[in-house]
């Protein structure tokens, strides 16, 4: 046994000095442009871990194996048996030859995720094939359901909302290459004709955003396997078919102002049909927004996008920049109800102050990337026109005279009671002037009214 050293401080010292050593030593690893699947930075899970973990299924390797996930398995084994049982029947495929596929795609598939993945080749290809085949099958049965109308077969009804849930979350994702892999060599029919992959996914996650939208239609010189390179995995997917088309990104460095901030200046709010959810404008005092459908999941869905975001270099925070304007025009109860009352924010939670608070709470721990803002000039419209001697003094008007119904009437109370003031005098003046003028009670009764505006003749 060796002789520890008595000098003070030769405890932290030690260790201080080999760590250091160390750090100088380690070959430090290169980034990977590859990963494009990433574990949610911890600051942002403490804001609303349920938000990242999936509850019900698990797909691919961060949450294998995780007990509470597992009633799920025997669901993904009577997808994929009867996934390959109809292919067996249409002679397409057999599932070695899957299995072997997917085996050739391992080492691609694993510099997607942004840690290191414990699991061994077969317990990791296994994944790829179980996983994927699960997901590519329910993405199939939800379309034919929607066709045909019949049940999603082993689907109960409270399942569907919750696999939609775990399915768009960060964590719980595979590569898009390995779906539309599957997707191809399980099809009976070519893998370019329609419907495709990214087509049934956007069809099956439609509900999360309560739109009519159906995916693009591909493109003629790309083919499925080759939307790889634009779009990584079905999270991605599904945001990037929330953006505008075009986008003009800007600095912002200010909050718009709040909604019942902008409609006190005069500022309108419309509803803006049949554009992609985030495609707002502002023009001539008019802000456009598509409507937004707010529900127990909604918080689950924005905060993913946002995650993946937040750790994808080459993502632009789009969806970070629209839900800081949400931010921004929402402050109150209040203002959930004006935008409701334009149409543009619907709910389905228990008050106005629950949706408030969601909305706001969404924007903790994270920041608004104000270099990269696809919104600078709607926010910098709109906080101008609030800001202009007209929007001032309307703004100054409303808030002072016409805050709520009860100030209102009294306002316009006060200003009824002077002018029939102002009448009084001046019938009492001309009567003086002109005593012996005779007329009858409506003409008295209309001059009176005139008086004050344009005199005595």
């Amino acid at each position: 046994m060796g002789v520890r050293d008595p000098s003070p401080g030769a405890f932290l010292r030690r260790p201080y000095s080999t760590s250091r050593a160390s750090v100088f030593e380690a070959v430090v690893p290169e980034e990977r442009s590859s990963v494009c699947i990433y574990k949610v930075p911890a600051h942002m899970r403490r804001a609303e871990r349920k938000a990242y973990e999936p509850n019900v299924v698990s797909i691919g390797p961060f949450h294998y194996g995780v007990e509470r996930l597992q009633d799920m398995e025997e669901l993904k084994q009577k997808f994929v048996r009867r996934l390959f049982d109809r292919s067996r029947e249409n002679e397409v495929v057999e599932f070695e030859l899957v299995k072997d596929a997917m085996g050739k795609l391992e080492e691609e598939a694993r510099i997607c995720y942004g840690e290191e993945i414990k699991l061994g080749s077969e317990e990791f290809v296994e994944t790829m094939v179980i996983d994927g085949c699960f997901v590519v099958e329910l993405l199939r049965e939800a379309w034919q359901h929607k066709l045909g109308g019949h049940p999603i077969p082993f689907i109960k009804r409270w399942m569907l909302p919750a696999l939609r849930r775990d399915l768009i979350m960060l964590e719980n994702q595979l590569p898009l290459f390995v779906l539309n892999k599957l997707f191809e060599m399980t099809s009976s029919t070519p893998a370019e004709l329609p419907p495709s992959l990214q087509q049934l996914a956007l069809h099956f996650f439609n509900p999360l955003l309560q739109r009519g939208l159906e995916a693009p239609p591909p493109k003629s010189s790309t083919t499925a396997t080759e939307v790889v390179f634009e779009v990584r995995h079905l999270l991605d997917l599904f945001r990037s078919s929330t953006l505008p088309v075009e986008l003009a990104r800007g600095k912002q460095t200010n909050m718009i102002r709040s909604i019942t901030e902008l409609k006190q200046a005069g500022v309108k709010v419309q509803r803006a049909k049949h554009l992609k959810p985030l495609d707002i404008t502002y023009e001539e005092g008019v802000l456009k927004i598509p409507p937004l459908y707010i529900d127990d999941y909604k918080g689950t869905v924005f905060r993913n996008m946002v995650a993946f975001e937040k750790c994808h270099h080459s993502c632009h925070p789009d969806v970070t920049t629209y839900l800081f304007l949400f931010d921004g025009l929402i402050n109150s109860a209040k203002d959930v109800g004006l935008l409701h009352c334009d149409e543009v924010l619907h709910h389905s939670l228990g008050s106005n102050k629950e949706v408030a608070k969601l909305v706001n709470n969404i924007c903790k721990e994270i920041d608004m990337d104000v270099d990269e803002s696809y919104l600078f000039m709607v926010v910098d419209d709109a906080n101008s026109f609030f800001g202009s001697p007209y929007g001032k003094a309307r703004a100054g008007l409303v808030r002072h005279y016409f805050s709520s119904w009860v100030v209102g009437i009294s306002t316009l109370g006060a200003v009824f009671a002077v002018y029939l003031t102002l009448i009084q005098t001046a019938t009492g003046v001309a009567g003086a002037r002109d005593p012996l003028k005779e007329v009858n009670f409506w003409s008295h009764l209309k001059d009176s009214l005139l008086l004050p505006i344009f005199g005595t003749k």
